[in-house]
């Protein structure tokens, strides 16, 4: 049986919460002050601890310092009826599992410990040694062509070209192709040609003498001379201007350059490696880049698969670069749930890995917790799982917070910023009232991208209204007063239902043009039962005759 520890000196609080506890299988042990915590942290710990931040004597804050050094991976939950940002931040930096405000809803509480006893059981069954320090990764097929392709080439100085899209790691070949060839002991220097404006690249490039025009205050070597002996990257080179393809063109066929206003021919002993996310097969026909440089630089090519095409690399990445990411801030690799990764694993990756390096930091910094569950992904992510899986539509409901800033709830959050509290369904937009009319196909229409083979309507590809419920539902919770949570007089779940019905039923009494047989049919539902919840809802005025 887990033990659970809850520190409060408010003795209701703990009864409470040990009737709720033991219902749940735990076993409890209270404590009234963080000092008699802390002594019997000195003989024991529990799976988990829950304590108020505010106490006589030690504070909720001290406690949480003294178990962590103790029990660095005990999950402790910090509850406090001061919701204010410097309790919130105090408890996360000591290292608290998470931060609960009073007053609580006792099953959230209840499921919150249960979640930090399973994280408990998680740590002590795994602890994992560290990752030793790697430079690609990838068991995808596709990956492992390319891993092939640098042990082929690591005797070779010949020019490579990689190409792939943007995000998918063409630096991360190149200097793998510069680590593992005769030049590793001398000096990789990248050059992303796409980021420096056209009247200076020349000068990045090929470097140039005193006086070679305005500015030029003395003589500068460029990237070619920089990289003598080593390897030179040039990244994005299909959007190199014409007149410096030429240039690059001679120095890659007789390894000469002169510097820009200078008259001395240069040696250039460099191995190049171009790189570019576009086609240049096709800019060569359109006349963008010139045919012989592309064949000149074409002597290997290796293509990397973007990350949609190897998504069974995508659980590695993810575990290498939460490690990576806990490494740099100083903390514990976070954990991905089985669901969580399922979901990162269908994501289509625009970005490919260098979105998904991004995320791994995002989520080591804003995950709540060390196992990372759906609900903690980004919202772009799980906006994107919800519309393809409906079963996911009620976990993003639950990590719903207007104003998030991204995604389609963000987009949607200002038609909810004048709703009161009193605000229905219809206010959300879901009434076919004369501005919605529109959205709706005409009874009978034949439109096949609104109407079924039926005549009935399809159902819309994006979970935008459910979105739109989902974030009114999170902003009514929140504006509860806290007697109308403890003593059960919430009428929000009455309210919206009776919106939702009366918004179903009115719509359907439209599309049928007050038939009401014909609605209850198209509904699913029976006609003494439409009938009743046209008189419960007084929808009356909208209902026309039973035929």
């Amino acid at each position: 049986m887990s033990s659970v520890w809850v520190v409060d000196d408010d003795q209701s609080i703990r009864w409470v919460l040990e009737k709720a506890l033991t219902r749940e299988g735990f076993e409890v042990r209270l404590f009234a002050t963080a000092r008699e915590c802390m002594v019997a942290l000195d003989a024991g710990r529990p799976a988990a601890l829950l304590s108020d931040i505010r106490m006589p004597g030690e504070s909720g804050i001290e406690l949480l310092q003294a178990a962590k050094r103790r029990h660095p991976a005990l999950p402790i939950v910090i509850m406090t009826a001061f919701s204010d940002l410097e309790s919130a931040v105090s408890a996360f930096q000591g290292g608290a599992f998470e931060y609960l405000p009073k007053p609580f809803d006792l099953q959230k509480a209840v499921d919150l410990l249960r979640r930090a006893v399973q994280e408990s059981s998680v740590e002590a069954a795994e602890l994992a040694p560290a990752e030793p320090a790697v430079d690609m990764l990838g068991q995808a097929p596709a990956m492992q062509e390319v891993f092939r392709a640098i042990g082929r080439l690591s005797q070779s100085t010949v020019t490579v070209l990689i190409t792939g899209e943007s995000g998918t790691g063409k630096e991360l070949v190149a200097r793998a192709l510069h680590k593992h060839s005769p030049r590793a002991e001398r000096i990789f220097i990248a050059l992303n040609t796409a980021a420096i404006p056209r009247d200076l690249l020349e000068s990045e490039l090929f470097g140039h003498e005193r006086g070679a025009f305005t500015g030029a205050q003395q003589t500068r070597r460029g990237r070619f001379e920089q990289a003598e002996g080593g390897t030179l990257f040039l990244d994005e080179i299909g959007d190199m201007p014409a007149e410096l393809q030429t240039r690059l063109l001679r120095v890659l066929s007789d390894g000469h350059f002169y510097r820009v206003g200078g008259h001395q021919p240069i040696k250039a002993n460099v191995r190049v490696i171009a790189a570019t996310h576009q086609n240049l097969e096709e800019r060569v026909r359109q006349g963008l880049f010139r045919e012989d440089l592309f064949h000149r630089l074409n002597v290997i090519r290796l293509r990397l698969p973007a990350l949609r095409e190897r998504t069974e690399d995508v659980a590695l990445l993810v575990r290498h670069f939460l490690v990576q990411s806990a490494r740099e801030l100083g903390g514990e690799p976070k954990r991905v749930s089985e669901q969580a990764m399922v979901t990162l694993g269908r994501f289509t990756w625009p970005g490919n890995v260098r979105q998904l390096e991004n995320i791994c930091r995002w989520l080591t910094v804003m995950s709540p917790t060390q196992l990372i569950d759906f609900k903690d992904l980004p919202p772009e992510v799980r906006e994107v799982e919800a519309s393809r899986s409906p079963q996911n539509v009620f976990a993003l409901a639950e990590s719903t917070v207007v104003g998030t800033g991204s995604g389609v709830g963000a987009q949607m959050a200002p038609a909810l910023s004048g709703l009161g509290t009193g605000a229905t369904l219809p206010a959300l937009g879901l009434a076919p009232d004369s501005r919605h009319d529109a959205t709706l196909p005409p009874h009978g229409s034949s439109d096949p991208s609104m109407v079924d083979a039926e005549g009935g309507t399809q159902s819309l590809p994006s979970p935008q209204w459910e979105q739109l419920l989902e974030r009114e539902v999170t902003r009514r919770l929140a504006a509860q007063l806290p007697e109308q949570r403890l003593n059960g007089e919430s009428e929000v779940m009455a309210s919206l239902t009776r919106a939702f019905e009366a918004s179903i039923i009115r719509t359907a009494l439209r599309h049928t043009r007050g038939r009401r047989i014909d609605a209850a049919l198209r509904l699913g539902i029976g006609r003494n039962t439409i009938t009743r919840k046209i008189q419960e809802l007084r929808l009356e005025d909208d209902a026309g005759g039973d035929s």
